[in-house]
């Protein structure tokens, strides 16, 4: 498929997706994409999803999706690379099956911003799948830093050179990353301090960044709200300030 295959214009794409109809600006992203394949992944089902290139998100941004029988559009986050677009994390929808015709837009959100000098990274991922965090492992990996990994989940097809350590390992190990990228669902977001092993007015020993998963429906074009995190007392939505935030600023 060519790039002239993907794009759509905005008529064709409220067709598809007639609820985009009240929120539609013309600089928004919008594209024509497709569901290629689906498979079984450790936390859910993944889908390759065939999409332009600059509509690929970064890792911790998002994408967002519509199918024809969609009320809302679906947040896909990037998991790894696939010619021709992206591989998703977990979950999609139960009904999308290969060769689902998708209305995409985005590079949405702020994504992962790893330091220029890494050394040590540590991952910690505390909801049910890493495929967030992958993306991150394989950009240190090639800087030439060492990952280590907290989770509970059971990931599989990992680099040789990665550590992996059980979540209630991290408190013990806390002082070694020199960066921190956490992966974790908002509903546990007041869990942060003890995950991390952290006093009520203790600090992380390191920086770090954590991509706050949550529904995401609206994808900053009604602010609905349903997105919010609050941070340094105050309100701010995942869709449009996050979906990846500074650490202290959680903790603060």
């Amino acid at each position: 498929m060519t790039r002239d295959d993907y794009t759509r214009s905005a008529s064709e794409i409220r067709s598809v997706a007639p609820w985009l109809e009240s929120c539609y600006h013309a600089a928004m992203r919008l594209s024509q994409g497709r569901v290629i394949e689906i498979y079984s992944a450790p936390g859910g089902i993944q889908a390759r999803i065939a999409c332009p290139a600059r509509l690929v998100p970064f890792p911790g941004q998002f994408l967002q999706a519509s199918s024809q029988d969609s009320i809302l559009g679906t947040t896909l986050f990037f998991a790894r690379a696939a010619q021709g677009g992206f591989i998703s994390a977990p979950p999609i929808p139960d009904h999308w099956t290969p060769g689902t015709a998708l209305s995409v837009w985005g590079p949405l959100g702020h994504g992962f911003r790893l330091p220029a000098n890494l050394h040590r990274l540590g991952l910690i991922a505390a909801g049910d799948s890493i495929a967030r965090l992958t993306p991150l492992m394989e950009l240190a990996l090639t800087q030439g830093a060492t990952v280590t990994l907290f989770t509970d989940c059971s990931p599989v097809q990992l680099p040789a050179a990665l550590e992996v350590y059980p979540l209630s390992e991290y408190p013990s190990l806390a002082t070694w990353p020199d960066f921190l990228a956490i992966d974790l669902p908002l509903d546990i977001l007041h869990q942060l301090r003890t995950i991390l092993g952290l006093p009520v007015d203790g600090h992380p020993p390191c920086a770090g960044q954590v991509l706050v998963h949550t529904l995401m429906p609206c994808a900053g074009l009604a602010d609905c709200g349903i997105c919010a995190v609050e941070l340094r007392r105050r309100w701010n939505l995942a869709c449009k300030d996050g979906p990846v935030f500074d650490l202290r600023d959680l903790l603060a």
